[in-house]
């Protein structure tokens, strides 16, 4: 896929959604960190159902910790892993504080040294909480990527480079909330809705149904 082809896909993504966003709920970057981690192999949906709860009695590593593992499990219990997840979120709010002052961290290196956080979470964090132009591939992305073209690549890794190298800079703040949003609602995984997609005269996937 050429330039002006990358380019076009993200200008008309960019037209329909000028400023897209995560779908999970979160009024302060503690809490994102919360639901992103709880979003591992779950959906937005039964992650925003539990925090709705949950952020009411505990919204901050201080609050986390004393809630204790027991007492997080009550809450998360409907989503998937909730037992190494609690565990995790316990273990993450104490280093928060012992390390952080309870404040999330803005660096990738102290974010990855967080349990339960990962590359792709902490490009979550970086991007939407501190407005780095970061790309976190999830299924959404790296599908959306392989085929189309846009950036295609073999594993996770490999798409995220490619993506951070082939996305032109005044894209890369939105990319991958863009490219998640029309994984999940348009480029689905089973039949992708190609006839209304804004960018299916420019994706390179050969089975298109227009």
């Amino acid at each position: 896929m050429n330039p002006a082809k990358r380019r076009e896909i993200y200008s008309r993504l960019a037209r329909e959604n000028p400023t897209p966003t995560t779908e999970l709920h979160y009024s302060s970057t503690f809490e994102l960190l919360v639901a992103v981690i709880l979003s591992a192999q779950a959906t937005d949906t039964s992650v925003n159902k539990a925090t709705r709860e949950l952020f009411k009695v505990a919204n901050t590593a201080e609050a986390l910790l004393a809630l204790g593992e027991h007492g997080l499990k009550r809450y998360i219990k409907t989503i998937g892993l909730f037992n190494s997840k609690a565990a995790n979120l316990i273990k993450t709010a104490k280093i928060l504080i012992d390390q952080h002052g309870g404040h999330v961290p803005p660096e990738r290196a102290a974010l990855e040294a967080l349990p339960g956080v990962g590359r792709k979470t902490a490009n979550v964090i970086l991007n939407t909480a501190f407005g780095q132009p970061t790309i976190a591939v999830d299924t959404h992305i790296f599908r959306i990527s392989n085929r189309t073209g846009l950036a295609p690549g073999k594993n996770v890794l490999e798409v995220e480079k490619r993506l951070d190298k082939f996305t032109p800079d005044e894209f890369k703040r939105h990319a991958h909330h863009w490219l998640i949003l029309h994984g999940r609602y348009v480029c689905k995984a089973r039949k992708p809705e190609c006839a209304r997609c804004v960018i299916a005269d420019l994706c390179e996937y050969r089975n298109k149904e227009l």
